[in-house]
């Protein structure tokens, strides 16, 4: 198939169990029937979790403690929604 736009052959590459078709010169992809669907419930899994029940607590934040220096751990970023489909569409 070529690209409707540039007319270059398109490539077929699977994403997370899902077939997309993409051109490497334009960077337009197209999906087929139900593709889409996928990739939403794929995207959905990927969704925060809901918050906990108004009883329960979290635990408490510790300060700062410049003691400590810089060479702490730190926290990893949550994966929203954006990251998952950034990875799918990512040529």
């Amino acid at each position: 198939m070529q690209c409707p736009i540039d007319g270059t052959p398109l490539v077929i590459t699977d994403r997370s169990g899902v077939e997309i078709d993409y051109c490497p010169t334009c960077r337009g992809v197209w999906l087929d029937r139900g593709e889409l669907d996928k990739i939403i419930e794929r995207a959905a899994a990927y969704t925060t979790p809901p918050p906990p029940p108004a009883g329960q607590r979290h635990a408490p934040q510790r300060d700062y403690d410049p003691s400590q220096g810089y060479d702490q751990p730190r926290r990893k970023k949550k994966k929203g929604m954006g990251d998952f489909l950034g990875d799918i569409f990512d040529f």
